[in-house]
């Protein structure tokens, strides 16, 4: 069946919300270090994850072209949030108001976060998604699962190697540092292996629903064809 490539559909415009929401989440998570046992990792590991199997689910279906959009698109929608949420910050607070510490805790730190982030994502989105989309091609479209890890593997060590040290120098101990960045892909690869099945699942059922398997031979990877899908 014939698509018309330079349309979204109804279910791709899910995938984008969805995936905008779990940014925006993500970095306000981030402002919060939590452990678990010995490990210590950000609140934004709880919800950051699930853009890169979004990711991955848009570039096998509808390919790496769509998959551009969507990640500028996300971009796009973050620093928005990141910038209404500075300006509030910035407004002195109401006579009755009483949470300004609280308030600033989470958003007097997010335009640093959001700058660090804003890279990191870019980079690692990027990377993620060009991993996904010729190992499809190499590999005649067999495969997804090995594609769908080794390519968590590499955007998400991008992603930390870029994130934490601009982000939370000076806030996380030099030591913990690498510590923390190795935790981060190793649980991010693992997070992406749990749900490795409902992925493939969920992957079988768009590509049924939209009678779409796109095969990205002989495009433009440049990141900046946003609007060439």
């Amino acid at each position: 069946m014939d698509i018309n490539r330079k349309t979204v559909s109804v279910l791709f415009m899910l995938f984008s919300t969805l995936f905008c929401v779990c940014l925006i989440t993500a970095n306000v998570l981030e402002t919060k270090q939590i452990s678990f046992g010995p490990v210590n990792i950000t609140g934004g590991l709880l919800v950051f994850p699930v853009s890169y199997i979004i990711n991955d689910c848009v570039c096998e279906v509808w390919g790496y072209a769509k998959a551009r959009l969507l990640i500028w698109l996300g971009f796009a929608m973050n620093f928005m949030f990141v910038m209404f949420g500075a300006l509030a910050d910035a407004i002195p607070g109401a006579p009755y108001w009483d949470n300004d510490a609280g308030f600033h805790a989470v958003f007097g730190l997010a335009p640093r976060i959001a700058a660090a982030s804003f890279v990191a994502f870019l980079v690692g989105s990027f990377i993620n998604a060009y991993v996904m989309s010729r190992m499809k091609v190499a590999h005649g479209g067999r495969h997804f699962s090995l594609r769908a890890v080794l390519s968590t593997v590499f955007g998400e060590t991008a992603d930390s190697l870029i994130f934490f040290p601009l982000a939370l120098s000076g806030v996380v101990p030099l030591a913990e540092m690498p510590s923390l960045i190795i935790s981060q892909v190793v649980l991010k690869t693992l997070y992406e292996i749990m749900v490795l099945p409902v992925t493939v699942k969920v992957v079988g059922m768009t590509k049924a629903h939209e009678h779409t398997d796109v095969y990205d031979e002989g495009i433009n990877y440049s990141v900046w064809r946003i609007f060439n899908i």
